[in-house]
């Protein structure tokens, strides 16, 4: 057994995003980590470290990945391993503030049940567009959520640091992955990651978009078991 798990949801996500790699690493301690309480990636950072293990590996999709970055610059002796799953190392740009605002301004209007479905295109791959399945977990997710949540993660995200000077720090094993039809954040700023990042792993999940534990949860989990399974 290696070392335990910490999860990292995303934006408008639950333990429900990791449900199939929960199941596949039962034989190992799992935290799924708060990321709904604290309007900041800081924040959110030191309540996980709080309440993880000593040591433990982390795996951080999207939003989770910022989280993530962040445990490594604030702890790095007590992470083993770092996989970081459709994100990004960089900073909004005033364009993705603005249109986070929009989507805040929504939200305190009373107007969340939209939400889910403007976000749902960008979360799956362009042939996954009519998967009634997945919308329904995206759906639920949401719901789950809340609108006072999505405001603090969406605070969060917009005011998150640039982590790629930081990047060359990570000595930690880590594993950078992407869905080769990722709308959201596109595939190639996992490789400009990967680039930065010393001895990094770069897998790229072919016909899969941004929640790729959902979409392609048989590759991504073999992906990650051979990952965290590596001596």
């Amino acid at each position: 057994m290696g070392d335990p798990i910490v999860l990292v949801p995303g934006l408008l996500c639950t333990e429900a995003l990791y449900a199939p790699q929960i199941v596949a690493f039962a034989d190992r301690p799992i935290l799924v980590a708060d990321n709904r309480s604290d309007d900041g990636i800081d924040k959110i950072a030191d309540r996980l470290l709080k309440s993880a293990p000593d040591r433990f590996s982390i795996v951080g999709l999207s939003m989770g990945g910022y989280i993530a970055m962040e445990v490594v610059r604030k702890a790095p002796e007590r992470v083993g391993k770092l996989a970081l799953l459709n994100t990004s190392a960089r900073a909004d740009t005033e364009e993705q503030k603005k249109r986070r605002n929009v989507l805040i301004k929504l939200a305190r209007q009373k107007d969340f049940a939209k939400i889910p479905e403007l976000f749902f295109p960008g979360f799956v791959h362009e042939r996954n567009e009519g998967n009634a399945q997945l919308k329904a977990v995206v759906d639920e997710m949401a719901l789950a959520t809340g609108p006072e949540a999505f405001i603090r993660q969406q605070t969060a995200n917009g005011s998150r640091i640039d982590s790629r000077p930081y990047l060359a720090e990570i000595e930690c094993p880590t594993l950078v992955l992407s869905g080769d039809g990722d709308r959201l954040i596109p595939p190639e700023l996992s490789v400009e990651m990967h680039r930065q990042i010393s001895g990094s792993t770069l897998e790229m999940v072919e016909n899969c978009g941004h929640l790729s534990t959902l979409e392609e949860p048989e590759k991504v989990t073999a992906k990650l078991r051979d990952f965290l399974n590596r001596s």
